[in-house]
């Protein structure tokens, strides 16, 4: 069987209980650098394959300190706290003597209780009544999903330089080629759109996410359901000025339930 491109792009050599050793995925390059969601994969890759780990994971932010360079990396691991039925995390990603990204995770046992969604799943057809979105040859990782756009898509910018009035996009998206769904892949989703700005302002500028939190809503035994079925992505930004702006974004499950709800801010130069 072979590797799938993304497990190849993850791959970790552990150095101890609490030391990684990776390096970038060309597969998986940016305009500039790795694509931040293969490296926030790579950072949830050494979470889940602690031994020490207690529970799954809850919440994770990643905060890019710097850009990651194409080449090795460490990730270092640190336990900050256990509690009963949480666990606190500290990790960063080096690259010889530069901190690279730092991120704090919660890991906990869950258990079942009372719930419910207050979120709305929106109305949209079927993956297969969309046509796939082609590759976008600047962004190489692009290649690894399969993306189908009903609204807000890069292929539906405004040719006169114009812009959209908003910047919400509805997609379905999987990887390419499938793969059950996973913490890894489901973090990687996370951050796989483009960026609000370009579809506000079809503008080509220096861009850069600063910090992505991501909510996991959905345990193991919910994504090993998923299976390799495409989900649902909704992203929207919210405010843009001064250099910056931030986007929020949902994953559903086909049958509308929520796995996962994410936001990050982002850098950019006008």
């Amino acid at each position: 069987m072979t590797t799938h491109v993304l497990d190849l792009a993850i791959a970790l050599e552990a150095q101890g209980d609490d030391l990684y050793h990776g390096h970038t995925s060309a597969a998986y390059a940016n305009m500039i650098g790795p694509f931040g969601g293969a490296t926030a994969a790579t950072v949830m890759q050494a979470l889940m394959r602690h031994p020490q780990r207690l529970g799954e994971v809850v919440a994770l932010t990643l905060n890019y300190a710097g850009p990651v360079a194409d080449g090795a990396f460490i990730i270092a691991t640190r336990i900050v706290r256990t509690n009963r039925s949480t666990q606190h995390w500290y990790i960063e990603l080096r690259q010889g003597a530069e901190v690279a990204l730092t991120a704090t995770a919660v890991t906990a046992t869950r258990r079942d209780t009372w719930g419910d969604t207050e979120l709305r799943f929106p109305g949209v057809v079927p993956p297969a009544a969309i046509a796939p979105m082609p590759p976008v040859p600047w962004a190489a990782w692009t290649k690894n999903y399969d993306m189908r756009f009903m609204r807000g898509g890069p292929e539906g910018l405004p040719t006169d330089g114009s812009g959209s009035a908003d910047s919400l996009s509805h997609l379905w998206i999987r990887d390419e080629p499938p793969r059950p769904l996973d913490f890894a892949s489901l973090t990687a989703i996370c951050d796989a759109f483009f960026p609000r700005l370009f579809l506000r302002r079809p503008k080509m500028v220096p861009i850069g996410t600063v910090s992505l939190t991501i909510y996991f809503h959905a345990d193991s035994v919910a994504l090993t359901a998923q299976g390799t079925d495409a989900v649902l992505a909704v992203a929207q930004g919210q405010h843009f000025g001064q250099g910056y702006f931030d986007q929020s974004a949902q994953i559903w499950s086909r049958s509308g339930v929520p796995l996962a709800t994410t936001h990050q801010v982002v850098y950019y130069k006008d």
